[in-house]
């Protein structure tokens, strides 16, 4: 734990980060990668216990892979793209969930989310430029034109720091949040849920499992993930009139377990919790100098996985914003289109979660026999499957109408929309089998275009650059398995533009230096005017 600056008050930082948790230490790796100097505050001493968030989409993982921890996840998670969704004890239906199969991450990957913070924490310390400081708990906040000014209590004294940039990560029950008095929008759900962690040896498969008033847990749902290290997460709803203190006692959680998987079952409770939940977010996510990040900005339900996720895409899409400001290749207009990009993404996640809620757990009569009606029917019926909402599960939001895109008549041709992350795909380099994720983004803009002809082979090639250009701007692929037409659709006289974050901002076709600088100068937030920032 670092010591507080002696005289009282710290130098000023550049940018701060409160919360050292899943979403805060994504970003501080993220800038600190970019050569931003960060100081994270958090009030504990560690990274959490617990499980928490253990479900990683393919577009986390890929995020997370570019800040350097792909191998220790694929390493240590648990891979997995299927589910079951039973009625009682029978099964209704198997379902594959997720696309694009040929790419180097997973649908989703489990694993738990203290793991993944420890590794945030080494990696954070490797770049340089992040200072964490544990059990230093902000106590106060004074926002001015130019700066936020904290109160920061320690154990061994406390101390006043002045920032030119706040990005609260605190969660939750965001103590910035609560300081601004800032309102959340949306509603919160009258239902409990005990989510519990056990270890126990079994040869149940690695797949989302899903119950709809199963015999050991009549009248209510069930959800069981497998984790790495033998831990299984099991997550019961109980309903609004459950007794958080009884059902929170081990004695009792293991009566539920028993009757779920038998009572010779060797069972170890490693972690639980009760817990309630809420499907809303703050009107804006950028206040002046201060950003609101991940739980602090938005909440959801925890079916389908959105809330931790969510917060990753908000790190990856602030933190090459904030650093486009602060080099000064941009202004602060830029990052008001985070605002915009990403109360989009969180409109989505809570119109899912909201929808998955309301299915799980009817709140009316009316709803509870259309719910049971729906599930009687998807015994047989496929479109009534298709009504089954047990969690839509974690998708990247699409940026269709992001202020940065450089839209033109090409804009719709592309199998790839704008404002889309570009998707993974097998490629070859210099005859080596290799991910073409890995050479778009990251520092800089890219550019990609391909060959007319292919080779003898059949293959198209790819060519990435930087933009702007850079001594060592180009990569030239091989499109081995010919995948290219159909997850981008580029034409070989057609140009795509990818931002840092590898999103697609604009797609032209044979463009001349001048159109491929506005197009850059677009994504970069140059020619927001005053009335298009009104709109957004």
């Amino acid at each position: 734990m670092p010591l507080p600056p002696k005289g009282g008050r710290d130098k000023d930082q550049p940018v701060t980060i409160v919360g050292a948790g899943l979403v805060g230490l994504t970003l501080a790796l993220d800038l600190g990668l970019r050569g931003i100097h960060v100081v994270v505050l958090d009030e504990d001493n560690s990274v959490a216990d617990g499980s928490r968030a253990i479900v990683f989409a393919r577009r986390s993982l890929e995020i997370l892979s570019r800040l350097g921890l792909g191998n220790r996840l694929m390493t240590k998670g648990i891979a997995w793209e299927s589910g079951t969704i039973y009625l009682k004890n029978t099964p209704l239906f198997h379902n594959t969930v997720g696309e694009y199969n040929k790419s180097e991450y997973p649908v989703f990957l489990n694993l738990q989310q203290y793991y993944v913070e420890e590794w945030l924490v080494e990696a954070c310390v490797a770049t340089g430029y992040v200072d964490l400081r544990w059990r230093h708990k902000v106590v106060a906040i004074r926002q001015d034109d130019n700066y936020v000014n904290l109160s920061i209590e320690t154990p061994n004294g406390n101390y006043f720091l002045r920032t030119n940039w706040l990005l609260a990560c605190d969660g939750a029950r965001s103590f910035i949040r609560r300081s601004l008095n800032l309102p959340f929008m949306g509603q919160a759900f009258q239902d409990r849920f005990l989510i519990v962690d056990i270890k126990m040896k079994s040869s149940l498969p690695a797949e989302r499992r899903f119950w709809f008033s199963p015999p050991f847990h009549p009248g209510r749902s069930v959800l069981i993930h497998k984790q790495p290290d033998d831990i299984w997460r099991v997550d019961f709803q109980l309903g609004w009139q459950a007794n958080p203190e009884v059902e929170r006692q081990e004695e009792h959680i293991l009566t539920r377990l028993k009757c779920m998987f038998g009572d010779t079952a060797n069972i170890e409770v490693v972690w639980s919790s009760i817990y309630t939940f809420q499907c809303r977010r703050l009107e804006n996510f950028v206040h002046n100098n201060i950003i609101f990040v991940g739980d602090s900005a938005h909440q959801v339900s925890p079916f389908g996985g959105r809330g931790g996720n969510g917060g990753i895409q908000d790190a990856d899409n602030l933190a090459w914003k904030l650093t486009a400001v602060l080099s000064g290749i941009s202004d602060t207009r830029l990052l008001k289109t985070y605002d915009y990009e990403r109360c989009v993404a969180a409109d989505e996640n809570i119109l899912h979660s909201t929808r998955s809620a309301e299915f799980i757990t009817p709140k009316s009569q009316s709803a509870l026999v259309y719910r049971d009606a729906v599930l009687a029917l998807a015994r047989t019926s496929e479109f009534a499957r298709k009504m089954v909402n047990s969690g839509r599960l974690s998708t990247p939001t699409i940026l269709k109408l992001s202020p940065l895109n450089y839209i033109n008549d090409l804009s719709e041709k592309a199998t790839l929309p704008l404002g889309a992350p570009a998707p993974d795909m097998p490629v070859q380099k210099d005859g080596v089998m290799d991910w073409i994720l890995r050479y778009i983004g990251g520092s800089n803009f890219t550019l990609m275009t391909c060959s007319s002809s292919p080779n003898k082979q059949g293959q198209t090639k790819i060519t990435l650059s930087t933009y702007p250009p850079t001594q060592d701007q180009l990569t030239e692929l091989i499109d081995s398995e010919n995948l290219l037409k159909s997850r981008y659709g580029i034409s070989s006289d057609g140009t795509m533009l990818f931002r840092p974050d590898q999103h697609l901002c604009a797609y032209l076709m044979n463009p001349t230096p001048a159109e491929l600088e506005f197009a850059y100068t677009t994504a970069l937030g140059k020619y927001l005017s005053q009335e298009i920032l009104k709109c957004i």
